[in-house]
C-alpha cells in the first residue's frame, strides 16, 4: 500500500514541508535520516551519502562536453542527419557531393554548407578529387559519441 504524507518540518531546517512516499515501510530509513538532519543528529552530507548512490563511472569533463556538444549540434539538424545516413548507405561509406544533393532536395551550396559543418565536427572527412569532393564517415565518430555520453 502506498500513500503520501505531508508534515511540517522544524523551523531549523531549510525546507518548510517534507513529503515522504512510504511503500510498505520501505522508506522508513529515509524518513529517519531526514528527521535526524532536522534535529541535528546527522549532518546533511551524511544524509546525502545515505540516500544517494555513488557514481558508477566518471562523468565527462568540461572540455569533452564542449567537443561532444559540437558533435551533437552537428547531427541535430535533420538535413545533416540525413547526409550522415546517405553517406553511410553508400559503398565504403563514401559519397560524392553530386550524389547527395538530389536525395535531399536542397541546392548544392546548401548541401556543401551542411557537409562542411559535419567535417568541422569530425563526423565526415572530405577528399577533393579533380572537381568533385568526396565525403566519408570517420570510423567510430558516432560510436565514440554514444560511448562517452551514455557510457555504453
Amino acid at each position: 500500500m502506498s500513500f503520501t504524507e505531508t508534515r511540517a518540518v522544524p523551523e531549523a531546517s531549510t525546507a518548510a514541508v517534507a513529503v515522504d512516499l512510504v511503500t510498505d515501510g520501505a522508506v522508513a530509513s529515509d524518513v529517519a535520516v531526514a528527521s535526524d538532519v532536522a534535529d541535528g543528529t546527522t549532518d546533511a552530507a551524511g544524509a546525502a551519502a545515505a540516500c544517494c548512490a555513488p557514481a558508477a563511472r566518471e562523468a565527462i569533463g568540461a572540455d569533452e562536453a564542449e567537443r561532444l556538444a559540437r558533435l551533437l549540434k552537428a547531427v541535430a539538424d535533420p538535413a545533416r542527419l540525413r547526409l550522415v545516413s546517405l553517406v553511410a548507405a553508400h559503398d565504403d561509406m563514401e559519397a560524392c557531393v553530386c550524389d547527395l544533393t538530389e536525395p535531399l532536395g536542397l541546392s548544392q551550396p546548401t548541401v556543401s554548407h551542411h557537409l562542411k559543418v559535419l567535417v568541422d565536427a569530425g563526423i565526415l572527412t572530405r577528399d577533393k578529387r579533380g572537381t568533385w569532393a568526396y565525403y566519408r564517415l570517420v570510423p567510430g565518430a558516432l560510436g565514440t559519441l554514444a560511448d562517452r555520453v551514455l557510457g555504453l
